[in-house]
C-alpha cells in the first residue's frame, strides 16, 4: 500500500521527487486532520480492547457453552458459521458494526470446529455491505436518496427518490447473489479455490473456572448495536439516515468500554489491573490494522485526485446499445470501486453518469441504478483497500491478504451471475 501511495503521488507530481515528498506529507497530514479519519482509526484500536476483554473475562467461553451445550444450537461446522451469517443480516444499521458483531460471534465457534478465520471473514464481509445496500435504513440509503434526488432536481427523471431507490434495490443483483452464495457455502461447507488452504487456528484452552458467563459476551454486543443506533439518531438530528457512522461507532465504543469496566467489576470477572492489561494488549494488536486503514484512505485520495473514475467512465463512450448498458455500468462501477476501495465514492461518481446515459439511450433507468449499486458493492467487497474488507478481516482475526484471496472466487461467481442477469434484464426491459 505504501508503494501504491508513493507511485500515485509521483505521477500526480509530474515525476518530481521533491514535490512527491511534499504531496505525501500533505496527504497524510490532511488525513490526520480529518475528524472522521481519526475516529475511524481510534475505533479500530478500541475494538481490539473490546474483543480482548470479552475473551479474557470468559465471555467467549460463556458464548460457546450457551450455544453449544445449554441450547445445542451450534454442534457442527455448518452451525458454527450460521450465527455470524444471521447476525450479518439482522445488524444492517452500519456495515462496520455488522462485521464486528458477526466476527465476534463466529470466532470461538470457528476455532472449536476447525473452520478457518478466512471463511469467517468471508461471511462477515459478504453480509455487511450487501445487506446494508438491500435494507437502506441507514447511511447507505441516505446517500443514495441524495444522489437520486440530484437527478430529479436536474430534471433528468421524475417521481420520488424513495420510489426510485426501492425499484433499484430490486435490481441489486450482486447483493442478492452474494448472500445466496454465502449461505450455500456455509450450509454445504463449500471451500473453493484458496479457501481450501486457508489457515485454521487451533482452539484455545477453554476457561475452567467460574468466570465464563454468556452475559460477559452478550451485553457488550447489545451496547455496541444499540449505541450505534442511538448515536446515528443523535448525529443525524433525529434522522438516522443522516447520522455519521464514524462518529457513532467512535462514541459507542468509548461508552461500551466504560460500561464493560463497571459490569465486569460487578460480576468480578476481571480485576482492575487485568482489565487495563487486556485493554492495552487488545489495542496494541489492532495498531497494524489502523495503519492499513490509514494507507487505504490515502490510496483512495490518490485515486480521486488522479480522476480514476472519470477516466474509466470515458470508456463507455457516446453510444452503447441500451440492452447492454446495465451490464457495462455494472463492470465499470466494479472496476472503480475496486480501484478506489469505496462503494460510496463509486455511487457518487457513477449515478450522475448512469442516469443520463440511461435516459439518453432509452434504457431501463432503475436497472441501471441497480447496476451502479451492485458494481459498487462488488468492487468494494473484493478490494484489499476497502474499509469493509479490512474491518471484516480484523473482526475475524484474519490477515487482510488472506481474506482478500480466499473470498475472491465466491465474489467472482456472484458477479458473473449478476452480469448475466443485467444483460438478460437489459434485453427484456429495453
Amino acid at each position: 500500500m505504501a508503494t501504491a501511495v508513493v507511485v500515485g503521488e509521483f505521477i500526480i507530481a509530474d515525476f518530481h521527487p521533491v514535490d512527491t515528498l511534499i504531496l505525501i506529507a500533505e496527504r497524510f497530514g490532511g488525513l490526520l486532520s480529518e475528524g472522521w479519519v481519526l475516529k475511524t482509526l481510534a475505533f479500530a484500536i478500541m475494538v481490539g480492547s473490546v474483543m480482548a476483554l470479552i475473551e479474557r473475562s470468559g465471555g467467549v467461553d460463556g458464548l460457546v457453552h450457551e450455544l453449544s451445550v445449554k441450547r445445542s444450537w451450534v454442534n457442527s461446522k455448518r452451525g458454527a458459521l450460521m450465527p455470524s451469517f444471521i447476525a450479518g443480516i439482522i445488524v444492517f444499521i452500519e456495515s462496520s458494526i455488522t462485521s464486528l458483531v458477526a466476527g465476534a460471534i463466529g470466532r470461538p465457534f470457528c476455532d472449536r470446529y476447525g473452520i478457518s478465520r478466512a471463511k469467517l471473514a468471508f461471511v462477515c464481509d459478504s453480509t455487511s455491505a450487501p445487506v446494508c445496500s438491500l435494507i437502506p435504513l441507514n447511511g447507505w440509503g441516505a446517500l443514495l436518496l441524495g444522489l437520486i434526488g440530484g437527478q430529479i432536481t436536474a430534471g433528468l427523471i421524475g417521481g420520488e427518490s424513495a420510489t426510485w431507490l426501492i425499484e433499484s434495490i430490486a435490481f441489486n443483483f450482486y447483493a442478492f447473489m452474494a448472500l445466496i452464495i454465502t449461505f450455500i457455502a456455509v450450509w454445504f461447507e463449500l471451500d473453493i479455490g484458496p479457501m481450501r488452504h486457508a489457515i485454521v487456528v487451533p482452539p484455545a484452552i477453554e476457561c475452567e473456572d467460574d468466570r465464563g458467563h454468556f452475559g460477559l459476551f452478550l451485553w457488550p454486543m447489545v451496547w455496541m448495536i444499540s449505541g450505534v443506533i442511538l448515536f446515528m439518531f443523535i448525529t443525524g438530528d433525529g434522522n438516522i439516515f443522516k447520522g455519521s457512522g464514524s462518529t457513532s461507532i467512535f462514541y459507542t465504543l468509548i461508552i461500551t468500554l466504560i460500561l464493560m469496566f463497571g459490569y465486569y467489576r460487578f460480576k468480578n470477572a476481571l480485576e482492575i489491573d487485568a482489565f487495563l492489561s487486556a485493554s492495552l494488549q487488545g489495542a496494541k494488536s489492532m495498531a497494524p490494522i489502523a495503519a492499513i486503514l490509514l494507507f487505504a484512505f490515502a490510496i483512495g485520495g490518490v485515486s480521486s485526485d488522479m480522476e480514476v473514475g472519470k477516466y474509466l467512465a470515458s470508456f463507455i463512450g457516446d453510444y452503447l446499445p441500451s440492452s447492454y448498458l446495465a451490464g457495462a455500468i455494472f463492470i465499470l462501477a466494479a472496476i472503480i470501486a475496486f480501484a478506489t476501495g469505496t462503494s460510496w465514492g463509486t455511487f457518487s461518481i457513477m449515478l450522475p453518469i448512469a442516469v443520463p446515459l440511461a435516459v439518453g439511450l432509452d434504457a431501463p433507468i432503475a436497472l441501471c441504478m441497480g447496476a451502479v449499486i451492485s458494481g459498487g458493492v462488488f468492487g468494494d467487497h473484493c478490494s484489499p483497500i476497502s474499509d469493509t474488507t479490512i474491518i471484516s478481516a480484523m473482526a475475524s482475526g484474519c490477515e487482510v491478504g488472506e481474506h482478500t484471496r480466499t473470498q475472491l472466487p465466491y465474489a467472482l461467481i456472484a458477479a458473473g451471475v449478476s452480469f448475466v442477469l443485467f444483460i438478460v434484464f437489459g434485453i427484456v426491459l429495453s
